[in-house]
């Protein structure tokens, strides 16, 4: 039987192992800035989403913001995709730098990275609902399922385009530095003016949809200028100062919703597109991750703090891709027992979010066991046996079958 004390030691042997292998010139605090931002994302999905059971015993969405609107600071916290758009737009700077190609073949090795997990994901639902249908899972509770594997895939589809954007992002940080995101932030408030200001009703319903580049590149662009050296101690005062007193305005004087995750029933929503108040937030992050940089970066010289570090960002696709499938594997079966505190109630009493505070290690000790089996999707092509030409294509139809099913075209 493995006692405490062995199981601390051999963690603690571990961990110095990693700590040695480390290169000296990584960049300690922007990993685990990443990492922090990683994992705030299956965090805020396993405390914000819940689930309710109708008659028939299908899942449904839905949310403890609905009931607990007090809850809402905790997504300023949760919501750090600003964090992770700055960290890329900081890392892709320093490797495209670096490349020792074409800038051609260096998109092409992003892409395959991010695509690679996305992929695997998807087939792998595609070939499961079908036997969930067959086991007797409820198709409302499979399209629940499937809506909430795809959603956070969005972020991977709009990662990729302000990859492809990074020659231009290096050479507007070049010329103008930090302030090179200061059009992209003012494109987004001329949108939001004109989808919340007097003309809202005339304005096109698809007008909201231009802010999603502009929003989701407005971090980045400032993470390419951070790694061109080129936003300072004084810059990030600025981002941390401007950025929160606008988000105090917009939320106090302007009616900006206070969550910023959306809110089943809500007429307005911040982040699916990206309003001004989410630039807002990302602008404040921002800040403070440049202004705090060397304090973590001396905090992560610890070997038992480094190394868990090391271990979210190896998995940081997987992270992403399954988080929801973790959650779903406690819930599926869950529902056939009927009502189960904190996975299948509705969450709108202090109960529930006791009992689902509960529920976190066990989704979390879920990832883990999935992530054994899916972290091989992270390795790079030449790493293994490179994929067939018909494995891929059928990987492919698996995951855009899937894809319409959770889009509710199929």
């Amino acid at each position: 039987m493995v006692s405490a004390s062995m199981l601390s030691a051999a963690l603690r042997r571990a961990s110095e192992r990693i700590d040695r292998q480390t290169p000296a010139h990584r960049d300690r605090a922007v990993d685990g800035l990443r990492a922090l931002a990683l994992l705030a994302v299956p965090t805020g999905h396993w405390l914000l989403g819940g689930f309710t059971l109708d008659s028939g015993g299908a899942l449904h969405n839905a949310s403890p913001l609905s009931a607990f609107g007090a809850l809402a600071p905790a997504s300023w916290v949760l919501q750090m995709l600003g964090i992770f758009f700055l960290v890329g737009g900081y890392a892709s700077a320093l490797s495209y730098r670096r490349r020792p190609g074409s800038a051609g073949a260096w998109l092409k090795g992003r892409i395959v990275r991010l695509g690679r997990p996305v992929l695997a994901v998807t087939a792998v639902w595609a070939l499961a609902a079908p036997l969930l249908y067959a086991a007797g899972v409820p198709e409302a509770s499979l399209r629940t399922a499937a809506t909430l594997v795809v959603q956070p895939l969005w972020f991977v589809g709009v990662y990729v385009v302000v990859t492809a954007l990074t020659p231009y992002c290096v050479r507007a940080a070049r010329r103008l530095g930090g302030w090179a995101a200061a059009p992209l932030i003012a494109s987004v408030a001329v949108v939001d003016v004109l989808r919340y200001g007097p003309l809202a009703q005339s304005v096109p319903s698809w007008l909201p949809v231009l802010n999603i580049l502009p929003g989701w590149l407005f971090a980045y662009q400032l993470g390419v200028s951070w790694g061109e050296r080129r936003i300072g101690r004084r810059g990030a005062w600025l981002l941390l100062a401007g950025g929160t007193l606008l988000f105090a305005a917009l939320v106090a004087v302007f009616h900006y919703p206070a969550s910023m995750v959306g809110v089943p029933g809500a007429v307005r929503t911040n982040s699916h597109p990206p309003s001004l108040l989410v630039l807002a937030l990302a602008a404040a992050q921002s800040g403070a991750a440049v202004l705090l940089r060397d304090r973590l970066a001396r905090l992560l010289e610890r070997p038992a703090l480094w190394a868990p570090v090391v271990v979210v960002n190896l998995s940081a696709m997987t992270i992403l891709c399954w988080h929801q499938t973790a959650m779903l594997a406690a819930v599926v079966p869950a529902s056939f027992a009927g009502a189960v505190a904190g996975l299948t109630t509705a969450p709108d009493s202090l109960g529930w979010i006791a009992a689902r505070l509960a529920w976190m290690p066990v989704f979390a000790a879920l990832l883990v066991g999935i992530a054994r089996y899916a972290r091989r999707f992270e390795a790079p092509p030449a790493a293994g046996r490179p994929a067939s030409a018909l494995r891929r294509t059928v990987a492919g139809l698996l995951a855009v079958g899937f894809g319409l099913f959770a889009l509710g075209l199929a």
